[in-house]
């Protein structure tokens, strides 16, 4: 697989990736701090969890 460079279509848009891959290059390039899970089922992609972490300073 192969991902579009910054002087092509952006990754999230690329038509050759499948909707899952797209959450998990967008999840990637929103998420600050914290944790990008995949389930993979016969080797596919079947879900995506995101946790982002926050934390504050008090």
């Amino acid at each position: 697989m192969r991902i579009a460079k910054t002087n092509e279509a952006p990754a999230g848009e690329h038509p050759l990736l499948n909707e899952g891959v797209q959450h998990v290059i967008e999840a990637l390039q929103h998420l600050r701090f914290g944790v990008i899970q995949l389930t993979v089922h016969d080797g596919k992609l079947m879900q995506v969890d995101v946790t982002e972490r926050r934390r504050f300073s008090n």
